[in-house]
């Protein structure tokens, strides 16, 4: 069986088919690989490791000399899922009926599914398409992760005052500090950064498994129509957004449509915020179910929207760019 060449030819194969294929799992058996011991942490609960260890062996990839790169593809991202985000949700503020929904969306759904990625299937896709700088800016996007950038949105725009202790600089740190790890692993010893430019690609479908262990479709089912319109907005504008700034900076594009997703932890941020003024209680489990809804179809819109990008540039993997004269060569000089 040609298991690997097989997945090579799919656009995204080895993010998209392993993903797929566990949610398929989690949704119709989602006790078959929850039996404790070896099977249940490698299958269902590895991605935080794994995801943490491919940024350790991605920071390892990066030369302290270019580090500017990173901060910059990290801070633009970052920037435009949150303006687009906001941007959509201020419109859907101004035009929403009597009943505070816009085309049946809860407005403060759409500012926290929009602004807020899921940092698994960004590194999937750089880990598949992108360069090590494109993997280390991961670090920044953990600023998205929860309600605060929602927060600051709907502060902006007057729906509320800003409210404090949304954003933990412990988290941060706890996302960086992997990177961190590898970078001074990879500019101390650059046997190192060789041994560990082995290991980023490796861990892409198994990380991506256990992502897809966590989606049941049932989510979309529970979050109607609504919610799955929010999610094929958030491909479309924040993805495409994405995509379409990052060709017009010189870099690559499909790294910028990435970011076209919601997170799995954007369903708590409704009752967070919900909980923090009292005047968004009454359409906060309609929102939380919306962005639950959102995040599962994403999660499966995404990957097939990549690869569909990846068909109209001619992107090619990192896998497909590698040669025999060139394997042994670190990501950081392709």
């Amino acid at each position: 069986m040609r298991i690997k060449a097989t997945l090579d030819r799919i656009p995204g194969g080895m993010m998209v088919v392993p993903l797929l294929l566990a949610a398929t799992i989690n949704t119709l058996f989602p006790d078959l690989l929850r039996i404790g011991n070896f099977t249940e942490a490698l299958f269902v609960k590895s991605a935080g490791a794994l995801i943490a260890l491919f940024l350790l062996c991605a920071g390892a990839q990066i030369n302290l000399r270019n580090v500017g790169a990173a901060a910059a593809k990290g801070a633009t991202l970052l920037a435009v899922k949150w303006v687009v985000g906001a941007a959509v949700g201020l419109i859907a503020y101004a035009l929403a009926g009597p009943e505070g929904l816009f085309l049946g969306l809860v407005p403060l759904a759409i500012v926290a599914a929009m602004t807020n990625s899921n940092g698994g299937l960004y590194v999937a896709v750089v880990g598949q398409y992108g360069k090590a700088d494109d993997k280390a800016a991961y670090s920044l996007l953990a600023l998205n992760d929860g309600p605060f950038l929602t927060m600051v949105a709907l502060t902006i725009f007057g729906a509320m005052g800003f409210v404090d202790g949304f954003f933990s600089f412990v988290s941060f740190i706890s996302v960086l500090l992997p990177i961190l790890v590898g970078v001074f692993l990879g500019n101390a010893d650059e046997d190192m950064r060789a041994f560990l430019s082995k290991g980023s690609d490796m861990l892409i479908p198994f990380f991506a498994f256990a992502l897809g262990m966590g989606i049941n479709f049932a989510a979309i089912i529970n979050g109607g129509a609504a919610g799955v319109l929010l999610g094929v907005i958030t491909v479309l504008f924040t993805g495409t957004a994405g995509f379409l700034v990052f060709r017009m900076l010189g870099w690559n594009p499909i790294v910028g449509a990435a970011e076209g997703s919601t997170a799995g932890n954007a369903v708590a941020t409704p009752m967070a915020i919900a909980t923090a003024n009292a005047a968004f209680m009454p359409l906060a489990n309609l929102a939380t179910v919306q962005v639950a809804a959102s995040t599962v179809t994403t999660a499966i819109l995404l990957p097939l929207y990549i690869s569909f990008l990846v068909k109209r540039t001619g992107a090619k993997s990192n896998t497909e760019d590698s040669s025999p004269s060139t394997a042994s060569a670190t990501p950081a000089a392709r």
